[in-house]
């Protein structure tokens, strides 16, 4: 696919996995899928190389995040790393790296992904993959996650007729839902988790944000033509610009305003790694559904989490007794104790954190 490019979301701050994350050490520069020793957004780049090499990605990240990244993916090139300037959401973001790659080929088909999703079937993955890029010759085109219990932390996609093998049109986006409607999407067969992958045209997308956010294409032709200006000139356009540009996502700021858009159904063992409680998903368990660290012990307890990712291990026992559900995260400076089903929860311990002015645990 010569022709195909990747533009790899790393932005996120993941603060729902503090304490093991930190501004400076969000979760996609973490390894925390189960048997990867890899962060999550070096897995994600390896898993899309068979289909685009390395001098095809672009990583856009926060301006303070591009050192650590950069290092965590040594082998990309060093013009590969997008810093923007503040974070405004998804769709600044594509839109700016959809021009950059415009002009380096005005017939450029680009892929945009997460960072931090988990992915178990990789072959299936790129199967599904390949299909949503032909899609994208001809709309703008999105994954859908077929669903594989009625979720309540996801967005929906309602797909509609069959266009094409494999390739639906999409009926409208959906917010989350609350556990009646989505135990009704599950059943209906025609609903599927939003997965945040896009695909498209580079030119399509530039097209799309004219029409339906004219604030930022002319931000981006500004760029454009500083460009020509030299590196610096593009630089300081940059600075001024990003923050001005509106803060709103791409689901919001195009998806959902277009006229076509394609959905390809897939099935490839996903999981948006959105909180511990993803983690004990993914982690392999023992007859009472804990996933304990060697060394950790539970009691007449079920379905607990105990992760001690402190640098220094001096040998010692983290013993859960007659408890159940809970996550125990343990790093050199924090401890973290909070009911699996309360873990989207940790959000309002660094809100809390940050509020007391600790900044040396954010």
């Amino acid at each position: 696919m010569p022709n195909l490019f990747a533009v790899v979301l790393a932005g996120g701050s993941g603060t729902r996995f503090w304490p093991a994350s930190r501004k400076s050490r969000p979760k996609q520069l973490l390894a925390l899928a189960p048997g990867d020793p890899q962060s999550l957004i070096a897995a994600t780049i390896r898993r899309i190389e068979p289909l685009c090499p390395p001098e095809r990605v672009l990583v856009a990240t926060g301006a303070h995040l591009v050192d650590a990244t950069r290092r965590a993916l040594p082998w990309l090139p060093e013009s590969a790393f997008l810093g923007e300037p503040v974070p405004r959401n998804t769709a600044p973001c594509i839109a700016w790296a959809s021009s950059l790659i415009h002009r380096r080929d005005p017939e450029a088909l680009v892929m945009v992904l997460p960072s931090d999703h988990y992915i178990g079937d990789e072959p299936g993955f790129r199967a599904v993959v390949e299909r949503a890029v032909d899609s994208a010759r001809t709309a703008i085109t999105t994954i859908g996650i077929e669903p594989a219990r009625p979720e309540t932390g996801y967005g929906y996609i309602e797909a509609a007729e069959e266009l094409a093998p494999g390739v639906r049109r999409v009926a409208r986006f959906i917010e989350k839902p609350d556990r009646e409607r989505a135990e009704q999407y599950v059943a209906s067969g025609r609903h599927f988790w939003n997965s945040g992958m896009f695909f498209f045209r580079a030119s399509e997308m530039l097209e799309a944000v004219r029409a339906h956010l004219p604030e930022l294409a002319a931000g981006l032709e500004r760029l454009e033509i500083a460009a020509r200006a030299g590196t610096a000139a593009e630089e300081r356009e940059l600075a001024e610009l990003f923050p001005r540009f509106p803060a709103i996502s791409i689901d919001y700021g195009v998806m959902e305003r277009a006229g076509q858009l394609h959905v390809v159904p897939g099935s490839f063992d996903w999981n948006d790694l959105g909180s511990w409680q993803s983690a004990w998903e993914l982690a392999n368990k023992d007859g009472d559904g804990n996933a304990l660290d060697p060394g950790a012990l539970s009691v007449r307890g079920r379905g607990n989490l105990v992760r001690d990712l402190r640098t220094a291990r001096t040998p010692r026992v983290v013993a859960l007794a007659g408890v159940d559900d809970l996550c125990v995260i343990e790093t050199d400076d924090a401890l973290l104790i909070i009911p699996r089903e309360r873990a989207q929860e940790v959000r309002l311990v660094v809100e809390a954190l940050e509020q007391a002015g600790k900044k040396q645990l954010l």
